[in-house]
């Protein structure tokens, strides 16, 4: 097998890093490596390699042909956020073969093998289908080559027995991925390769693969932290002095001020997924454990209000703070205690922050900061009322 040339390996890491610097995401990036086996189906025309070969009108037959073999491909990445990523690596699609004859009065036979080995880059597009598993398709530069190999006889002699080609192409796939954990992922696809036989006839190959992923650096989700909230109960007035012969003064006490609100606090790191609005199962138990903790309470007001950190747009963090204030109300509303409970939604974006400028210095999305921002990204449940 040849060795292909390193320059244009050296093009796509430098092409894949520039990128990656400019990435940022509520949540934070990862690299990942993986590696991949399944068969391919070669659908390129032998008829059209024999007339390359030996002319228009040559008479050879195409007698047996094997247009299957195993493919295989070793790859590395980078997920810029939950949707996309950019994708580079090796491929090899395997070796295809044919035998042909031509009958008399031409006599000969032929037999040839072709190899299709190449790098490829590709932006990749994720949809999630739930918290575990989502689907995605790929669009890319395949960058093949192929070398041939030719042994004939009679008027089927080839007048060059070793041709080859490097050409570049487009490249099209499609699968589905299964998240075991954040260190691996399982995924199976189908990709379409478009190739050059080395005689400028092109034709395609298609692959089917199974492929494990492995993240790096990526961290798993933490428990979430939960404030016990506080239920404000009103005051007990005391008894009145039974009246008496003589005309007295009574003092009446004051109405005490309505109870400012209580807030609970949640972290949004913890209770939703990688740049979701979906509660998870831990999520939810805690939500249900708080419900239980106000029964007997006849609630004024109840606000969910969401929050992020100060990385990405600003139009981006308002939709995805509303989006977790909306589905933490939606989740109380199901339960016994708060079904009846007028429960108000609303997003703040990144404009209440908790930490200061000074405590968290930069604009880069690096690993630091984000860890800094954390208490920034968070769903504040606030509630006035009073136990029966």
């Amino acid at each position: 097998m040849k060795t292909l040339h390193l320059t244009r390996l050296a093009c796509l890491t430098t092409f894949g890093v520039a990128l990656a610097g400019v990435a940022h995401s509520q949540d934070a990036n990862y690299y990942y490596l993986g590696a991949s086996v399944g068969q391919s189906n070669s659908l390129i025309s032998p008829d059209d390699t024999n007339n390359s070969l030996f002319g228009l009108g040559n008479g050879a037959a195409v007698q047996s042909q094997n247009q299957a073999d195993t493919a295989y491909k070793i790859f590395g990445g980078y997920q810029f956020n939950r949707n996309f990523s950019l994708e580079g690596g090796y491929y090899n699609l395997g070796k295809f073969t044919y035998n042909a004859a031509a009958p008399a009065p031409r006599l000969g036979s032929v037999s040839g093998k072709y190899e299709v080995e190449g790098l490829n880059l590709d932006v990749i597009g994720t949809v999630p289908l739930s918290d575990r598993f989502s689907a995605f398709g790929r669009i890319g530069a395949a960058y093949s080559y192929t070398h041939d190999t030719f042994n004939g006889s009679g008027t089927l002699t080839p007048g060059s027995s070793q041709p080859s080609k490097y050409d570049t192409n487009l490249k099209l796939g499609l699968g589905l991925q299964y998240e075991f954990n954040s260190s691996m992922q399982l995924r199976g696809e189908v990709e379409h390769y478009r190739i050059n036989d080395a005689f400028d006839n092109r034709g395609d190959v298609n692959v089917y693969s199974l492929s494990l992923v492995f993240p790096i650096g990526r961290k798993a989700a933490t428990p979430p932290v939960v404030m016990t909230p506080a239920v404000y109960v009103a005051p007990v007035a005391e008894p009145q002095p039974a009246p008496v012969a003589e005309p007295v003064v009574v003092l009446v006490p004051v109405a005490p001020a309505p109870p400012a609100p209580k807030v609970v606090r949640l972290s949004a790191d913890s209770m939703f997924g990688f740049d979701k609005a979906v509660l998870g199962p831990n999520s939810k138990e805690v939500l249900d454990n708080f419900a239980k903790s106000t029964e007997g309470v006849s609630f004024d007001s109840i606000s969910v209000e969401g929050n992020t950190d100060r990385i990405g747009t600003a139009a981006y963090n308002d939709k995805l703070s509303t989006a977790r204030a909306q589905a933490v109300k939606n989740y109380l509303a199901t339960t016994p205690q708060l079904q009846s409970a007028t429960i108000n939604a609303s997003g703040r974006g990144e404009n209440n922050p908790v930490t200061k400028p000074e405590d968290c210095v930069g604009t880069k999305p690096t690993k630091a900061l984000i860890a800094c921002l954390q208490p920034d990204r968070r769903v504040d449940v606030q509630m006035t009322g009073a136990r029966q």
